[in-house]
């Protein structure tokens, strides 16, 4: 669910110099790193966690990172992956996209601590975005005491494909979800390697937001990426997505490589194709169920199926979505998703009180709200801590057609980068962005956002309450507009695939 698929506008990026530079050293696995220290943060930047998934690497899982000799700068970016660039997304970070991409950038607030960690999974519709973003930038956060680790993964066709070729050739490992594997892979180098930069690989924590929230579910789902962390975010993860089996997945990839000039089960001939060639014959979509892929054996089932069934970490699990993820007029972009049936939508109509207010926020609660609602209730009821949210903090300076927070407008509070905010934002916004971020932080911490100085947050039980983040604050309330949640609910279930 991309943010540029429901607004197209310019983004202001600003990068505030800082006053004081020094460079930090540390040592990881592979080798040296030379970092910058500004102010009461140190980060590290473009450090690879695989090997380039190129040529023969290409559709395979991740490999070892190779050693190097000497000491290697920190101090920059490196490329994003590969993508459509879309310079109006405030979630796309600089560079001109590569498949050499499999790295992240960590922003800690002291070498020699043991602060726990946030690994940041971002959001693109699991076709674009980076951890490059101004958006990303985790020096706020780690202020507030923790580290941060921002990860890049790959997208689109190269982080999620499957033909018959490279499953006869895995001759039994894991294919097809190559995206998630590269986030386990990070994972595995924070265990290594985060105590080099003050983090405590005991007391992770990983969050994301849309796409990188549904990443999170599937990582709670995953064998291979369990005992990793020990906490979750999820920010307008969905929930209640479908993914392809690989037989389905296996036949839309011969189909694309048919379109590319491929016909045979050649792996090496697939490989061969151009990555802008992949970039330019169209993007994935998550609503359509092409990606994440339910391949038999990273992932058995669905994310709604997995929770309820009680296959997930039994793990502090924090979720929620924002107030109108999918105003009436951005519709057109989840056509599909909508699967009720002329009687129920009459009936929801009565629910909700109105025609025009059901028109305007059915896609939002089905796509977001119900999910995230649905997926705490599954998380309480393993007993594990769980926390409910919605988001509706809606800047003065947002264009006035916005009744509510949109899709992704609740990353630059989290993070508390507001100068990285499509619109311009004021005092109440940076207001709520110290607050929120701080819920985030206090999360991570002990695995429990509530703390002393804010309004006591429910934790989720049979009480059905959650908190509401407002224009003048957050608010401990029962769930808004239950009964038309419900409502959705009950549509969904009664349609849901076994």
């Amino acid at each position: 669910m991309r943010l540029s698929t429901l607004l197209a506008l310019a983004v202001l990026t600003l990068t505030a110099p800082f006053a004081a530079r020094a460079a930090e050293r540390v040592h990881i696995d592979t080798g040296d790193l030379s970092g910058v220290r500004a102010g009461e943060v140190s980060s590290f930047k473009n450090i690879p966690y695989a090997a380039p998934p190129v040529g023969p690497l290409r559709w395979r899982p991740p490999q070892p990172a190779a050693a190097w000799s000497g000491v290697r700068p920190a101090d920059q970016f490196g490329e994003i992956c590969m993508q459509k660039l879309n310079k109006t997304d405030n979630g796309v970070g600089p560079g001109k996209g590569s498949e050499d991409c499999l790295t992240l950038n960590v922003f800690t607030p002291k070498l020699g601590g043991r602060a726990p960690v946030m690994v940041w999974i971002h959001g693109g519709g699991l076709v674009n975005g980076s951890a490059t973003a101004a958006l990303y930038d985790g020096t706020a956060l780690a202020r507030q005491g923790v580290v941060v680790v921002t990860v890049n993964y790959r997208l689109g066709r190269f982080g999620f494909f499957a033909h018959p070729a490279l499953t006869a050739e895995a001759a039994g490992a894991p294919v097809a979800n190559y995206g998630l594997m590269d986030q386990v892979a990070a994972l595995q180098w924070v265990q290594r390697n985060i105590r080099a930069f003050g983090g405590d690989p005991k007391h992770v924590t990983i969050f994301g937001e849309s796409a990188g929230g549904a990443s999170v579910n599937r990582l709670m789902m995953m064998a291979p990426a369990q005992g990793l962390f020990e906490k979750a975010i999820v920010e307008s993860g969905v929930g209640r997505e479908h993914g392809q089996l690989l037989s389905q997945a296996e036949a839309s990839g011969q189909a694309f490589a048919a379109r590319m000039g491929v016909t045979g089960s050649d792996a090496a001939a697939l490989r061969a194709i151009s990555a802008d060639a992949i970039v330019a014959a169209g993007d994935l979509d998550m609503t359509k169920g092409e990606a994440p892929i339910v391949d038999g054996q990273l992932l058995t089932m669905d994310a709604i199926t997995a929770f309820r069934q009680g296959r997930q970490a039994h793990v502090p699990y924090l979720v929620g979505s924002n107030s109108l993820e999918i105003p009436q007029a951005f519709g057109g972009a989840f056509k599909g998703v909508d699967q009720m049936t002329p009687e129920q939508r009459s009936a929801a109509a009565a629910v909700y009180r109105s025609a025009d207010l059901f028109k305007e926020r059915i896609l939002t609660d089905l796509v977001f709200g119900e999910p995230a609602r649905a997926m705490a209730i599954a998380q309480a009821k393993t007993g594990a801590p769980t926390w409910l949210y919605r988001f509706g903090v809606v800047s003065a300076g947002a264009p006035k057609a916005f009744k509510g927070a949109i899709h992704a407008s609740d990353r630059q509070y989290v993070f508390d980068t507001l100068s990285a905010s499509p619109w311009p934002t004021d005092a109440r916004d940076a207001a709520q962005a110290k607050i929120i971020s701080a819920y985030w932080v206090a999360f991570a911490k002990t695995g429990d956002p509530n703390g002393k100085g804010r309004p006591v947050w429910p934790r989720y039980d049979a009480r059905d309450q959650l908190i509401n983040f407002t224009n003048d604050g957050p608010v401990a309330e029962p769930t808004p507009d239950a009964a038309a949640l419900d409502f959705v609910a009950r549509t969904q279930d009664g349609a849901a695939k076994p």
